[in-house]
């Protein structure tokens, strides 16, 4: 895993919680990069002042990693028929 220089503090009252929602919808497309570079340099000011949205990206970093190491490796059976069962067991949902 990469390592980043990170000075952020945690962000106080004044912080823009919706602006972290609106960077978190993001996340995954500058990972792959897909964003143009202005929302890209946005999202890496934001992260550099934000510990939150930091451990968030850091941590979506790490689940792609781990999901890139494991994605050729057959999930067990007993697992694939539990989550089977569970899926059909869900309860319906009807569209209002």
């Amino acid at each position: 895993m990469e390592s980043e220089n990170h000075d952020a503090e945690h962000c106080g009252d004044s912080h823009d919680h919706q602006h972290c929602l609106e960077m978190f919808k993001r996340l995954s497309e500058y990972l792959d990069n897909e964003l143009d570079e202005l929302t890209c340099n946005e999202i890496q000011r934001h992260v550099k002042e934000c510990v939150p949205c930091f451990a968030c990206l850091q941590t979506l970093k790490r689940t792609v990693d781990l999901c890139k190491q494991t994605a050729n490796k057959p999930v067990p059976r007993e697992f694939s028929e539990k989550l089977k069962e569970m899926i059909q067991n869900m309860p319906k949902t009807t569209n209002p």
